[in-house]
């Protein structure tokens, strides 16, 4: 696999800074274009972003002058972490420009065209960038999304176990880190001390992101998957990681026993590929009581794996199980970076010419064969 140049979009935020992070010596990818608000364009990265993470920022963006947003970026793709406030027509207008827009966003997620993806679960979404394509007039560019951070680990936990039993309903109950607001998140003394049981929006994409992740594309278009799901959503007091109590209903028999080996013998398309940020195994089974813990478990294959514990009968249900995912891997920067691994292996994304040579003009069925 050749190297391809990306550009972050709202590079200096939580998810901008972890995108940065994440890329440093990618055997793919290298940083070249940073893009934030107006205010900070033409700025040296190193000098005006508040760096929150331990390690130092990377050397190949420490001297980049930051960008406004547009087209002219120095770039084959972009991954975004702009805020939804401004995401949405930015987003487009580069993909109209012939850029790949990866996003974390949730503008452009539950638009028909718009393949939402978690690489484990439904590769084949993928296929949506052509006739997103064809609908919009679109070239070289396309939009493609991660789900919202919650839904991103809940997906991965579903797969295996709705493709061995059928799942007819679910409840989760969610107790999501502070990280998930973003920086400077949730006040102090709202936080300390407190779960508060409202996160804006959050049960309501939880309740329908899943159906589309977890569908079936036929003739260009994805049928939702007929599950129901009830979510209810709160904000704890733990900086990373989210923590979610599931009960489902299956359609066929099953034991817990049965739900284990499911969840243990499951394959992961994207490590077979190669994908550089897929872990080799996506879901971790803990057998313990007490576990998955969010302080001990949050960081399995590098942020990127889901851990799923207390696999019980459910009295109400059938199978009710708690699962835990790092929001700012699995569920933001590292989603994003898998996503853009998939599409390239694909053959969704290729190199772009220098911003100020003449634009090319290719169809939106061109390029190398799809996976």
């Amino acid at each position: 696999m050749k190297q391809f140049r990306v550009g972050v979009l709202g590079a200096t935020g939580t998810v901008g800074q972890q995108i940065i992070w994440r890329l440093h010596n990618h055997p793919w990818f290298r940083v070249t274009s940073l893009a934030a608000s107006e205010r900070s364009a033409g700025k040296r990265y190193a000098d005006i972003v508040r760096w929150r993470i331990t390690a130092p920022i990377p050397s190949e963006a420490a001297d980049l002058s930051i960008q406004p947003l547009g087209a002219g970026l120095d770039c084959d793709f972009c991954l975004s972490a702009l805020d939804s406030s401004v995401a949405g027509p930015a987003e487009e207008e580069l993909a109209r420009a012939g850029y790949p827009v990866i996003s974390n966003s949730r503008n452009h997620r539950m638009e028909p065209d718009v393949p939402l993806l978690v690489p484990e679960v439904n590769p084949d979404h993928c296929k949506l960038v052509d006739v997103q394509r064809k609908s919009r007039g679109f070239t070289s560019g396309f939009l493609a999304t991660n789900p919202n951070c919650s839904a991103a680990g809940l997906v991965l936990a579903l797969k295996p176990i709705d493709d061995a039993f059928g799942i007819e309903a679910a409840s989760v109950v969610t107790m999501q880190a502070l990280s998930g607001a973003g920086y400077p998140g949730v006040p102090s003394l709202d936080a300390m001390d407190n779960v508060i049981p409202y996160i804006s929006g959050e049960e309501e994409k939880l309740e329908s992101e899943p159906r589309k992740i977890l569908g079936s594309l036929r003739d260009g278009a994805v049928t939702p998957a007929a599950i129901r799901f009830s979510a209810q959503c709160h904000r704890v007091p733990v900086i990373d990681g989210h923590l979610e109590a599931v009960s489902l209903k299956l359609r066929g028999a099953a034991s817990p026993q049965d739900v284990i080996e499911a969840l243990r013998n499951f394959v992961s398309e994207p490590h077979r590929l190669g994908c550089p940020s897929a872990p080799a195994q996506p879901i971790e089974i803990r057998d313990e009581p007490d576990r998955p813990q969010t302080r001990l478990d949050r960081d399995a294959g590098g942020g990127m794996a889901v851990v799923v514990g207390r696999v019980r009968t459910c009295p109400v249900l059938d199978i009710r199980l708690v699962l835990l995912s790092h929001n700012l891997g699995r569920g933001a920067a590292g989603a994003a970076i898998l996503n853009a691994e998939l599409l390239a292996h694909g053959g969704y994304i290729r190199e772009r010419k220098h911003p100020h040579a003449a634009p090319e003009r290719e169809s939106a069925s061109s390029g190398a064969t799809r996976q």
